[in-house]
């Protein structure tokens, strides 16, 4: 699911993680860190300039407790470089142009020109000589950071946690425990239930109890997350998984624009009718980020259709603010029962979007080391538990996160984060949720009884009526289906300025378009709208579109299972 990892993969943050002092006997002498890493040579003060291809609203000039740190211990300091918004490019296609290029990049989907204008050196010799916890933390899946079928080069490090398992469910549809209290807890498997939820507590309450207008629903579709909570959940509902933009047959490989599968129509069709009802707001497909957010936290969203880290800052200040209520479960939801959702379908590990070195760095030899250093053990425990005696404690062998941080990390997340940088600086290498280290404890803090000490009172309430531990129980488990041998589509970069990439710009105009007046039109006009945007996909080469990118899919195929 490409919101899952960025995702998933999407709120990817960006780090440099590092040493703890003193996490535990077998992490302080562990071998498996690379020996020159703290000789004085390497204590030198060096500024490594990093382009990100993302925004990252939190980065602090590494003057967090755990960005000083690293500075301490490595001598490194990041000078970074941030987009103007979340579609901006064109920092890299300037470097492209100017052939300037900063140390380092984490380029997303531009890493394809950086790649074809030689801007990136390919790093195996380098892991090779220099990077042993690099290549622990990948182990089998080294083959898959191979750029290509003709190239075998590495030239970038995935972010994408390795052997990550899913113990929280991020995705599906989102209700208030309010609503769900004053309902009796009842059954939310299809739209038509949560229609039927927002219906029956609206009638009821059409003001909060301050005096704001209750929302029955919103969704986040005026920017860039028109993709997250519009259109991806049509995919989600009709039993496929998230891949983007495309479904790919499980069978041949075929791929095809997932606006094309008829069941989708059907969802969108829902949609028209929760406008139609006056249950989804017209604003929806214009307010801006800050606006649906400032919604959330005022408690006064009953709904949303949208990943969990893209409202989780709000969630933490409802919080904050002691309104629990206003919080939210997650539900499974599907256009009726016959479908299943597939969330929780693994894609095997996503090689793909990361960090790169640029042929202008200035101490290609060091950047590795420093990159292999937070690939340790120890870098890998600063990076999701803190510091030891700071952030948590080692009680009989287990480490602890105190009450008092617990509730900073739980209730105050933005500022937790920004005053002691934990779970703030990926941008390399790391372990996966699930994962153990050699002293038998997890390197991340998202694991079950860790996930339990974090559920509010409204949670406990939800997750007893529904005679679950956690949401996930809801959902299909991942054990259900098959793995896919491609990954995620999303994951599949298209060349850019090639006929495919093209076709598939025009496309994403015209599904914007033609998809919201689809949405808020008068329910008779909707069938003649979206055969326009069948049509219009037809005119502008769809189907080139997907015979191209069933090629792209293919190769992946090849290059990651032969």
């Amino acid at each position: 699911m490409k919101a899952r990892n960025i995702k998933a993969a999407c709120l990817i943050m960006f780090g440099v993680l590092f040493a703890a002092t003193g996490c535990s006997n077998s992490l302080d002498s562990d071998s498996s860190i690379s020996p020159d890493a703290s000789s004085s040579k390497e204590l030198t003060p060096m500024t490594i300039t990093l382009a990100f291809g993302d925004l990252n609203t939190l980065w602090d000039d590494m003057q967090s407790e755990v960005g000083k740190l690293i500075t301490e211990k490595t001598g490194i300091s990041i000078k970074a470089q941030f987009p103007i918004n979340i579609n901006d490019t064109d920092m890299f296609e300037l470097m492209v142009a100017s052939n300037e290029y900063p140390d380092m990049v984490w380029a997303k989907v531009s890493v394809g020109k950086l790649k074809d204008a030689g801007a990136l050196i390919d790093l195996t010799p380098l892991i090779e000589a220099h990077a042993p916890n690099i290549k622990k933390v990948y182990g089998e899946y080294m083959k898959r950071l191979r750029w290509s079928n003709d190239d075998h080069g590495i030239y970038v490090l995935p972010t994408a946690p390795v052997n990550q398992t899913y113990f929280k469910a991020g995705s599906g549809f989102s209700l208030q425990h309010a609503v769900l209290k004053e309902l009796n807890y009842p059954q939310i498997k299809t739209v038509q239930d949560y229609e039927n939820a927002l219906k029956a507590y609206y009638d009821k309450h059409k003001t909060t109890a301050d005096g704001q207008p209750i929302i029955p629903l919103s969704l986040n579709g005026g920017e860039w997350q028109f993709l997250i909570s519009v259109t991806n959940p049509a995919v989600a509902t009709t039993g496929a998984q998230d891949e983007g933009e495309f479904y790919i047959d499980p069978d041949t490989y075929e791929a095809k624009l997932h606006y094309l599968r008829p069941e989708e129509k059907e969802y969108f069709r829902w949609l028209n009718h929760m406008h139609d009802i006056g249950l989804l707001e017209t604003e929806s497909f214009v307010q801006k980020y800050d606006q649906y957010k400032a919604k959330i936290t005022s408690g006064r969203v009953l709904g949303l259709i949208d990943m969990d880290w893209d409202f989780a800052g709000e969630v933490a200040v409802l919080r904050k603010k002691g309104k629990f209520d206003q919080t939210y479960a997650n539900f499974p939801v599907t256009l009726n029962e016959t479908y299943k959702r597939h969330d929780f379908q693994s894609y095997g590990y996503l090689a793909g979007i990361g960090i790169s070195i640029t042929k202008s760095a200035k101490d290609p030899v060091r950047i590795i080391k420093f990159l292999d250093f937070l690939a340790s053990d120890e870098g890998q425990v600063l990076l999701n538990w803190g510091i030891e005696g700071k952030h948590y404690k080692v009680e009989n062998g287990k480490r602890v996160i105190p009450e008092d941080i617990l509730n900073r990390k739980v209730n105050d997340n933005w500022n937790f984060r920004k005053t002691t940088g934990i779970d703030m600086y990926r941008f390399g290498p790391s372990y996966g949720d699930g994962v153990k280290d050699s002293t038998g404890n997890y390197y991340t803090t998202v694991f079950p009884e860790q996930i339990d000490k974090e559920y509010t009172q409204a949670d406990r309430k939800t997750l007893a009526a529904y005679n679950i531990k956690s949401y996930k129980d809801l959902w299909p488990s991942e054990e259900e289906f098959p793995v896919k041998p491609w990954g995620a589509a999303w994951n599949i970069n298209m060349e850019t300025g090639s006929e495919a990439n093209v076709i598939f710009q025009k496309c994403q105009d015209i599904m914007k378009r033609r998809v919201t007046q689809a949405i808020v039109a008068e329910p008779e006009q909707f069938d003649a709208i979206w055969d326009d945007f069948m049509k219009e996909l037809e005119k502008a080469g769809v189907e080139k579109l997907n015979e191209e990118f069933t090629k792209l899919v293919k190769d992946r195929v090849k290059l990651w299972n032969e």
